[in-house]
């Protein structure tokens, strides 16, 4: 090894470092600062000068007081609470995706997993009105982040053992194989839709597209679990996924019960994925954008690659739901649009890249 590249080396380690320190630093300044901007820009537009007296901090005038706290604690803060939950956990599920299978390419979105929570979800709808309700038991609206993840758990499941074969997953059958399971549940979701009625349609609609116009508190409270669940988790998969990049077996001479690494991965990405579907539809490409851009910065070791998924995640996801709101104002674009029209090209330059590096 020549002197040059044994000093340059460590020089790699130590920026490296500091990217990562950087990085988790300017994770949560960019999530606050972003929400923070988030809480002015709207229909009802708040100025800052009157932000703090809406929260309840300060005085202000009494004349807009009531009216901001008003549009800031029923419409706005629940929005962004409800977006930052969501695109931390599609964050998180996507790198724990790609560490799972070893696969940059794999998505929520994109190979079917939110799609098959979303068929979850539209059959709660359809079916859940008719029988549960009138069951008497929980309302179909509480039930729905259960049902979207035991469908998005389902669809992981099969995914995972169509496409792994001896250990290995093959790249072309993950992709192919997601692209059915995604074609099915959205046959699936056309059942649904001509069983429902009008009420259930729409509902059903706001699935297919992405939205966050629908979001309260309740919502947030009903996916909160689900988040915590998966934050608290992350520290125990972490290693398991670096160890797993080098092989199953290279994994297992490492100490890690690779069979328990897999159950409980796909546990948590059936989680958040089913979790974020339940209450904002169908949202793609933020399982991708963000683990690549993080990888960039701070490498490919999931002990910093997780946690920093998840608030560059929710970053990205209020941002967008901010742009939503305001690109075609009065009236509100879904943000399942926005997030394809951003993630698309993104994921379609990684795919030029993949493509590269299996030709040579």
């Amino acid at each position: 090894m020549s002197a040059a590249h044994s000093a340059g080396h460590p020089a790699r380690l130590i920026a490296r470092r500091k990217a990562s320190v950087f990085v988790l630093v300017a994770m949560p300044v960019l999530l606050i600062a972003i929400a923070g901007l988030a809480t002015t820009i709207g229909a009802a537009g708040i100025p800052l000068s009157r932000l703090l007296a809406a929260l309840g901090i300060g005085a202000g005038d009494p004349a807009f007081v009531a009216r901001d706290s008003l549009i800031l604690w029923s419409i706005r803060l629940p929005r962004i609470a409800l977006a930052a939950l969501v695109g931390g956990m599609l964050a998180v599920a996507g790198s724990i995706m790609q560490g799972l299978f070893r696969n940059p390419l794999a998505d929520p979105g994109l190979v079917g997993v939110s799609s098959g929570g979303a068929l979850a979800a539209a059959a709660m709808i359809v079916i859940g009105d008719r029988f549960i309700a009138a069951a008497g038991w929980l309302p179909p609206v509480a039930m729905l982040p259960i049902a979207a993840f035991v469908g998005a758990l389902a669809t992981t499941s099969i995914l995972y053992r169509f496409a792994t074969r001896d250990g290995r997953t093959s790249v072309v059958t993950f992709l192919l194989g997601g692209l059915a399971i995604g074609a099915l549940a959205n046959a699936g979701i056309g059942l649904l839709v001509f069983a429902a009625d009008d009420r259930q349609l729409r509902d059903i609609t706001f699935w297919m597209l992405g939205s966050l116009g629908g979001a309260t508190w309740s919502r947030v409270e009903a996916i909160f679990p689900f988040f915590v669940v998966l934050v608290i988790s992350l520290p125990f998969i972490a290693r398991g996924l670096d160890y797993l990049a080098l092989g199953e077996s290279e994994a297992f001479f490492g100490g890690i019960e690779v069979q328990r690494l897999k159950v409980l991965s796909i546990v948590l990405v059936a989680a958040a994925a089913g979790a974020a579907v339940s209450v904002s539809g169908v949202i793609g490409f933020v399982g991708i954008v963000v683990p690549h851009l993080l990888r960039l910065a701070i490498g490919p070791g999931h002990r910093l690659l997780l946690p920093s998924s998840v608030l560059l995640g929710a970053a990205l996801l209020v941002a967008a739901d901010t742009l939503a709101r305001i690109v075609v104002a009065p009236a509100e674009l879904p943000i399942g649009i926005v997030t394809a029209l951003i993630g698309a090209p993104f994921f379609l330059v990684l795919l030029m890249k993949q493509r590269a590096a299996i030709s040579q």
